[in-house]
């Protein structure tokens, strides 16, 4: 079965608008604090960012995408791979207090 050309080029578009506008994720997670969110951060950002909610974006200390409606679905396979590094970091912080 061949790919039509059209789809190919918007595929192609859609990734480099991605990676352009850098990854939700990992700016939550690289710039992450003490009480910042970490689990599926870089979806819940990308969330606050499209419903315009400036109290959850103040949260995060991180800037979100450009275009988060793109990174959205990078955002959530990338949070669903690296949860359990992050429950265990939100535990381990939640117990500490």
């Amino acid at each position: 079965m061949r790919i039509p050309e059209s789809v190919s080029i918007v595929a192609i578009v859609v990734l480099q608008l991605s990676f352009s506008s850098g990854c939700a994720t990992y700016r939550t997670i690289s710039k992450a604090e003490q009480g910042s969110p970490k689990v599926f951060s870089g979806t819940r950002l990308d969330v606050s960012a499209i419903r315009g909610d400036e109290v959850a974006l103040r949260k995060f200390k991180a800037d979100p995408p450009s275009y988060p409606l793109v990174d959205l679905p990078f955002s959530i396979g990338f949070d669903t791979a690296i949860l359990p590094l992050t429950v265990r970091a939100a535990t381990g912080e939640f117990l500490s207090r």
